[in-house]
C-alpha cells in the first residue's frame, strides 16, 4: 500500500498530495537552512521516489536557489511558509516536515551539518518547557 501524505502552507492557500515513501529525514544545521527557516535547522524529508501533486495553488508556490549551490527552497508568497520543492533537475522531492498536515510517521535519520550548528542550539534537552505561550 502506497503511503499518501497531504500538506499546506500556513494560509492554507497551497496545498499538496505526496504518494510514496520517504528516503530520509534529516535535520540540516548548515547556515542556509538555518536562515531559510529562522531557526535552528531545518526538518525536510527527502524522496527520490514518491510522487509530488499541486492540489491548490500552485502559482503561489515561489522557488529560490543560492547561486552557486545545491541549496535551494520553495515557499508560499503569500504567507512564506516553506512548502515541497522539486530538486536536482527533478530527481528527488524535499518536503519540508512541518508542512505536513498530519504526523510525519518517522523520526529524524540524523542531524546532518553539525559543523555549522548554531552556538545556542546545544543543550536544549534541559531548557524548561511550556505546553503554551509565555506570560
Amino acid at each position: 500500500m502506497m503511503l499518501v501524505r497531504t500538506g499546506s502552507c500556513l494560509c492554507g492557500s497551497v496545498t499538496f498530495r505526496v504518494e510514496g515513501d520517504f528516503d530520509g529525514f534529516f535535520l540540516c544545521h548548515c547556515s542556509r537552512c538555518r536562515k531559510g527557516t529562522g531557526s535552528a535547522h531545518a526538518a525536510n524529508l527527502i524522496s527520490a521516489a514518491a510522487e509530488l501533486t499541486w492540489l491548490s495553488g500552485r502559482e503561489n508556490v515561489t522557488s529560490y536557489k543560492v547561486e552557486g549551490t545545491r541549496h535551494a527552497r520553495s515557499f508560499c508568497a503569500r504567507c512564506g511558509a516553506p512548502v515541497p520543492d522539486v530538486q536536482g533537475d527533478g530527481a528527488w522531492i524535499t518536503v519540508p516536515a512541518g508542512s505536513l498536515d498530519g504526523d510525519v510517521g518517522l523520526r529524524p535519520d540524523a542531524h546532518i551539518c553539525l559543523a555549522s550548528r548554531a552556538d545556542w542550539d546545544e543543550g536544549l534537552e534541559w531548557v524548561p518547557g511550556m505546553g503554551g505561550l509565555p506570560g
